[in-house]
């Protein structure tokens, strides 16, 4: 989400890989009134194809963008209302699953106090973590004993397209 200097409102730019595309397209049917076309495909400098839409520029956006930036940074508002199914977006969005099935959920951007707002969130719903660091920045990393009570709560919504990020405990 973004304001582009000298204009007044927010737009919202959604961009995944081809191979997500159901999941594009279940945003974009819950957003399309904000929207002047639908999804398309587009190449990558990578050569991968992404899938990609765009809304219109709109005050409600402007509304969430105010809530979620302070000075272009990202923050998490006081009021932050969490969920399983705003969980299970938030990692299909912005988590990641390592090797030795580790899960991150990306929050590099957030200040330190804000990610220890959303460690409690998580806390709130059975969920332990801490924050790691990569490289020179703290992400959310789901504890050991955690990862089978996150994925419980996440499975039921999570897209075909995205469920190779899932782990499969015993």
């Amino acid at each position: 989400m973004r304001i582009i200097p000298g204009r007044a409102d927010a737009f919202l730019e959604i961009n995944h890989s081809i191979k997500a595309k159901a999941y594009v397209d279940y945003k974009y049917t819950n957003l399309k009134r904000l929207c002047e076309s639908a999804p398309k495909e587009r190449n990558t400098n990578e050569g991968r194809v992404a899938y990609r839409f765009f809304t219109k520029q709109n005050k409600e956006l402007t509304e969430l963008y105010n809530q979620f930036y302070k000075n272009t940074k990202k923050i998490i508002p006081k009021n932050l209302i969490f969920n399983q199914v705003i969980l299970a977006i938030w990692y299909m969005d912005d988590g990641s699953r390592c090797r030795d099935h580790d899960i991150y959920l990306n929050t590099q951007q957030f200040s330190v106090s804000d990610q220890k707002i959303l460690l409690n969130k998580l806390r709130l719903l059975g969920i332990n973590a801490r924050l790691n660091k990569d490289k020179k920045y703290f992400r959310i990393r789901i504890l050991k004993t955690s990862i089978k009570t996150f994925m419980e709560i996440i499975s039921p919504y999570v897209f075909e397209s995205m469920r190779y990020k899932l782990v499969m405990t015993p």
